[in-house]
C-alpha cells in the first residue's frame, strides 16, 4: 500500500524516528501507526513507550477543592485565543466549582448549576458559544477524595489560579499533621506533572500494557541471539527497569532523586503512616486529534477552483 507523508509526519512527531525508518515501519506494517510504533520499538529506534498524547485541543484545565475532596475538568475550545479570554477562564472556573458537589461524571456535571446561577453547566457552555462564536466542549472529569488527609493539587503552565495546560490531583491518606501533609502532596503532585506515572504501584500497571512491553523486550533479546533461558532473564530485568521508570512509588523523586517516591513519603511520614491512594493527570488535548485543514485547498474551493 501506498504510504502518504502525513502518516510517516504523525509516525515521525510520536516516536522521534528518523523519517526514512518510519516509512520503512509503515510500510512493514501495513499503515497500522500502533504497529509501526512498535516495530521501530523492536528495532530499538523509537523510544520507549511513554509518548505523549497528541495534544491539539485547545483550551484549559480546571481545578477546584474543599476539605477532602479534588476535582479536575478539561474544557476545550477551538483556540488559543479563546483558552486566554477572561469569560473562557471564568467559565471554566465556575464548571470545576460546579463539579464539586457531583459524582464528577461528565452527565452529573452538565447538569449541576454553575455557582449563584440558575444556569445548568450545559445551558453556560450552549450560553458561551453562542455569545463567542466558538464551539466548546465539557471534555473530561475526574474525581478524588480521602476519608483522612488531603487531596493535592497541581496546575501547570497556569494563566490563572487553579487553570492550566496540566493538572494533577493526588490522593494522600494519613492521620500525619495536616499541614506536612499538604506539603507533601503538592510536592508528589508536581512529580507527577513532571514525571508522568502510569500507576501508583506495579500492580496496578494496565496488564495490557506490561504484555505489549515484554513482547516487544522479547523480539529486542532474540535479534541478540542469545538463548531463551537468557532471553527471558533479559526480558526481566528489562521490566524491572520499566516499572522503576512508570510506577510512581518506584520513580526516583524529582525533589530530591537520591530517594525513590516511595522513600521520600515513609520518611515525610515520621512513623505516621501515609497511602497514595489515587492520582489523575490530564494534559490538555491529550489523545485528541485537531483535523488538519488545507488553506490552499480552502481559498481554491472558496474562489470556485481547483487545487493542482
Amino acid at each position: 500500500m501506498a504510504i502518504s507523508a502525513a502518516q510517516v509526519k504523525e509516525l515521525r512527531d510520536q516516536t522521534g524516528a528518523g523519517m526514512m525508518d518510519c516509512k520503512a515501519a509503515l510500510t512493514e506494517t501495513g499503515g497500522d501507526i500502533e504497529s509501526a510504533i512498535d516495530w521501530l520499538r523492536t528495532k530499538g529506534l523509537a523510544k520507549a513507550a511513554k509518548k505523549a498524547g497528541r495534544v491539539a485541543a485547545e483550551g484549559l484545565i480546571g481545578v477546584a477543592t474543599t476539605p477532602g475532596t479534588a476535582v479536575m475538568v478539561e474544557v476545550n475550545s477551538e483556540t488559543d485565543f479563546v483558552a486566554r479570554n477572561a469569560d473562557f477562564q471564568a467559565l471554566v472556573s465556575g464548571i470545576a466549582e460546579a463539579a464539586l458537589a457531583t459524582d464528577g461524571t461528565i452527565e452529573a456535571i452538565a447538569a449541576a448549576k454553575m455557582p449563584g446561577s440558575n444556569d445548568t453547566v450545559d445551558a453556560a457552555l450552549k450560553n458561551a458559544i453562542a455569545k463567542i462564536g466558538e464551539n466548546m466542549t465539557l471534555r473530561r472529569a475526574a474525581r478524588v477524595e480521602v476519608s483522612l488527609g488531603v487531596v493535592a493539587t497541581y496546575v501547570h503552565n497556569s494563566v490563572a489560579p487553579n487553570l492550566g495546560k496540566i493538572g494533577v490531583i493526588v490522593g494522600i491518606q494519613s492521620t500525619g499533621h495536616a499541614e506536612k501533609i499538604a506539603a507533601l502532596g503538592k510536592q508528589v503532585a508536581m512529580h507527577i506533572a513532571a514525571a508522568g506515572p502510569l500507576a501508583v504501584r506495579q500492580e496496578e500497571v494496565d496488564p495490557a500494557v506490561v504484555a505489549r512491553e515484554r513482547a516487544i523486550f522479547a523480539e529486542q533479546a532474540r535479534e541478540s541471539g542469545k538463548p531463551e533461558a537468557i532471553i527471558e532473564k533479559m526480558v526481566e530485568g528489562r521490566l524491572r527497569k520499566f516499572y522503576e521508570e512508570v510506577v510512581l512509588m518506584s520513580q526516583a523523586f524529582v525533589v530530591d532523586t537520591d530517594k525513590t517516591v516511595g522513600e521520600a513519603i515513609k520518611a515525610a511520614g515520621n512513623g505516621a503512616e501515609i497511602d497514595v491512594t489515587e492520582f489523575v493527570m490530564f494534559r490538555l488535548g491529550e489523545g485528541v486529534e485537531k483535523e488538519e485543514t488545507d488553506f490552499a485547498a480552502e481559498v481554491a474551493a472558496a474562489a470556485g477552483t481547483d487545487k493542482d
